[in-house]
């Protein structure tokens, strides 16, 4: 099946069938994450912890203490909506990457949730590897020639980062994911307009062994907001980046790492 993607920015504007989908909570408190854009913006009522209110819907990943929910909780949740979309077809659900906030969640832990919902629904673009079939094959292991490749100086400060990555030896698969990391670079806000300093701060005290970049000079922060996304992207932490860039480690994506059933 065919999904349609976002790329996880803020929005506060959808047209009038499209609905906002968050990570709720069963208090129905709006005040963190995207459930407040959702109050703000899409009309989400105080009190409201599951199921439609305004131009949103909830679907709870935390409790009515404001505690993360077990995983199959919310996937029981994530279950009653997607019989919801297919009741109402004509209405296209805009997800947002709900619970991988405050619930604590990996993306390669919420999005396969959502595997055989109807159509009518635009998923974040971090959810594709794991609905999309062919997907994960976007995303090749990580070894130390990618990442010294991906992070040469030449390449992350180059104007057009496309025509850097050509003078490379990266197979299309990995100039997908270099494009990817570095396109996408989340400095200085996140996709709920969090300023991500203080993270890029605490990469960089580890992994700038290897680079030796002038601390808070701009490619300090490019370096930094770059390795940042890319260890979302594949769920890993700075020491496995300095393993894997000394050839002592190669990293795969989630996809390849976790069963879902």
């Amino acid at each position: 099946m065919n999904y349609q993607y976002h790329d996880e920015s803020i929005i506060k504007t959808l047209a009038d069938n499209t609905v906002f989908v968050f990570g709720g909570n069963l208090a129905g408190d709006h005040s963190e994450g995207a459930a407040r854009i959702a109050q703000q913006f899409f009309g989400a009522l105080a009190g409201v912890g599951r199921g439609w209110s305004g131009q949103s819907f909830s679907i709870p990943t935390l409790n009515e203490h404001l505690q993360p929910m077990p995983l199959a909780q919310i996937q029981h949740y994530i279950e009653d909506f997607k019989i919801y979309t297919e009741k109402h077809p004509h209405t296209t659900y805009f997800i947002t990457a709900l619970g991988c906030g405050q619930a604590g969640y990996q993306t390669s832990d919420i999005a396969p949730l959502f595997r055989g919902i109807s159509s009518n629904v635009i998923f974040p673009e971090s959810f594709k590897p794991y609905i999309e079939k062919n997907a994960a094959a976007l995303f090749p292991n990580l070894d130390s020639s990618m990442l010294q490749q991906i992070f040469t100086s030449n390449v992350i400060l180059a104007d057009d980062y496309a025509k850097a990555l050509k003078t490379t030896s990266l197979s299309s698969a990995q100039r997908h994911v270099a494009l990817k990391i570095l396109e996408d670079n989340p400095y200085p806000e996140d996709h709920y307009g969090r300023r991500r300093d203080y993270e890029i701060e605490d990469i960089l005290k580890q992994v700038n062994i290897l680079f030796n970049l002038t601390p808070h000079s701009d490619a300090w922060y490019l370096f930094g907001g770059s390795v940042l996304a890319l260890m979302e992207l594949y769920e890993f932490n700075e020491q496995e980046f300095i393993a894997a860039w000394k050839g002592e480690l190669e990293i795969k994506h989630p996809i390849k790492r976790k069963v879902h059933h």
